[in-house]
């Protein structure tokens, strides 16, 4: 897994074997059930190791237990060997990027993995059998509903989520669930993101976020133009949201 390898370095990040080991039984099973349940659009060997495996452990560059008002570093820190065991909610996690690739390199994180399709959570929980990891939990749900349930609405320390929906709606589903002092982390592409930046503003304002930070990502194997878009949790999400499934989307807060 060289791509890997490299761009992990870059980062600041030294894969042990036992993570390579880890990376390439994700990789093997992602093949084996792409082919039953249609997981995912990339699944070349090089592929993988960039589009998902590397772009989503740059979302560790973004850990909780930086100090406050700072900006997100170029690689990640030793100091993001947590504390603590924070407490990390993937939204729409898909095939678990970028949650799993994270928790594979960080164990104690507490990752809960959120996903809409059914046939995805299946394939999730089989994985995570595989790779033998704990504090993980898997739900079948969709954001709306599960930010408005005590023990998730405004509980965990880092949302991340990727290729989901508009800023604008993604914002939504995505803060109800930070804890105030936490942070929401979209990935995003750079191609047209000044525009949805500003479409969201007033919904991220409403929702108790503040964008702290946009980090352009140039690292070689990652796809030219990926940002981390950091968004600090102030105050708490006013009770109405997110609102009833569907809405967001058809009408989202502008």
């Amino acid at each position: 897994m060289r791509i890997l390898q490299h761009g992990a370095r870059d980062l600041g990040i030294c894969l042990t074997p036992e993570h390579l080991a880890a990376f390439q039984i994700y990789y093997e099973e992602l093949v084996i059930w792409n082919e039953r349940f249609n997981l995912t659009a990339v699944t070349e060997y090089e592929a993988v190791q960039s589009k998902h495996f590397l772009d989503s452990l740059t979302c560790l560059l973004a850990l909780p237990g930086r100090p406050a008002n700072s900006n997100i570093p170029d690689t990640v820190p030793l100091s993001s060997r947590m504390e603590r065991p924070w407490r990390c909610m993937d939204v729409g996690t898909g095939a678990g990027f970028p949650g799993l690739p994270a928790k594979i390199l960080r164990p104690n994180l507490h990752l809960t993995l959120l996903e809409a399709t059914g046939k995805k959570t299946v394939f999730l929980n089989h994985l995570v059998g595989k790779l033998g990891l704990e504090g993980v939990e898997i739900i079948h749900g969709r954001a709306e509903e599960w930010g408005q349930r005590r023990g998730y609405r405004e509980s965990y320390d880092l949302v991340v989520a990727r290729a989901v929906a508009e800023l604008s709606v993604l914002v939504e589903y995505c803060l109800p669930f930070c804890c105030q002092g936490g942070c929401f982390i979209a990935q995003k592409s750079a191609a047209g993101l000044e525009a949805e930046l500003a479409a969201a503003q007033e919904a991220i304002e409403v929702l108790g976020g503040c964008v702290r930070e946009v980090k352009s990502l140039d690292f070689p194997g990652l796809v030219p133009g990926r940002c981390l878009v950091a968004i600090d949790k102030i105050t708490p999400t006013p009770e109405k949201y997110p609102r009833r499934p569907g809405i967001p989307t058809k009408r989202p807060l502008l």
